[in-house]
């Protein structure tokens, strides 16, 4: 039995999907999202092998929230949309699997079959999802802030998780540093870090091939010896 995880911001829609999975007899729904940032941190969480997603949700859209996941470790994903057959043609050509709202139950069992049917391997969304992220979203205590990408000096790992600094608020995200480094201008400036390059006041260099930038609102981020090199070439010093 498959595992999912419906994300619609629509209380009925959502639910009304999770009864029919569940009398499907194939699928196990372990969880419901009713927003983009609560879907990412669920997904994160439950690693559903199916993502019944809606597109069309306030603040960041399901094709968004595709563009903010590790395709390496992305689910399968049904979209669940009302959009009209014209604007469905690109999931017909790319061959992803749809359902239009209303959902109709013979349909339903059909994708239901073809995901039986499917491997494991992930397809390639690069079709529909943007390129660049526009903006980071996170999440809180009882909060959710969405965050301007030009807006983050830099963005780190630790324990908890990956966290993004602002010149006045640090916040935590449910992306990866590796998709902040591919879908941003963040540069790698050390294992755990990725920096704004137009965040940079000064660079400290240290001892053993070290650096240290120190940023705009003087917040201080290492740099590796490993990734100095290219940091001062996209500066212009070589």
């Amino acid at each position: 039995m498959l595992t999912a995880l419906v994300i619609d911001d629509e209380l009925f829609a959502r639910e009304e999907l999770t009864e029919l999975l569940e009398e499907s007899g194939q699928i196990k729904v372990l969880g419901q999202a009713n927003n983009a940032i609560e879907g990412l941190k669920k997904i994160n969480q439950l690693k559903p092998e199916v993502v019944f997603l809606d597109i069309q949700m306030p603040q960041i859209t399901g094709i968004e929230m595709l563009s903010m996941l590790d395709p390496e470790t992305m689910p399968k994903v049904v979209f669940v949309t009302a959009y009209d057959q014209y604007a469905l043609q690109a999931f017909e050509d790319n061959a992803f699997d749809y359902l239009l709202k209303p959902i109709d139950v013979a349909r339903l069992s059909k994708t239901l079959k073809r995901l039986q049917r499917s491997t494991r391997q992930g397809k390639d969304y690069s079709a529909l999802v943007p390129n660049a992220l526009d903006q980071v979203p996170c999440i809180g205590h009882n909060r959710i802030v969405i965050i301007a990408t030009n807006d983050v000096e830099f963005a780190f790992s630790d324990v908890s998780g990956v966290h993004v600094q602002t010149k006045e608020q640090r916040a935590t995200s449910q992306l990866t540093l590796k998709v902040l480094e591919e879908k941003t201008p963040l540069l790698r400036c050390h294992r755990q870090y990725l920096i704004n390059v137009k965040a940079i006041k000064e660079i400290k260099l240290i001892e053993n091939g070290l650096a240290e930038i120190i940023t705009r609102s003087d917040h201080k981020v290492p740099v590796s010896r490993r990734y100095l090199k290219e940091l001062k070439e996209t500066l212009g010093f070589h």
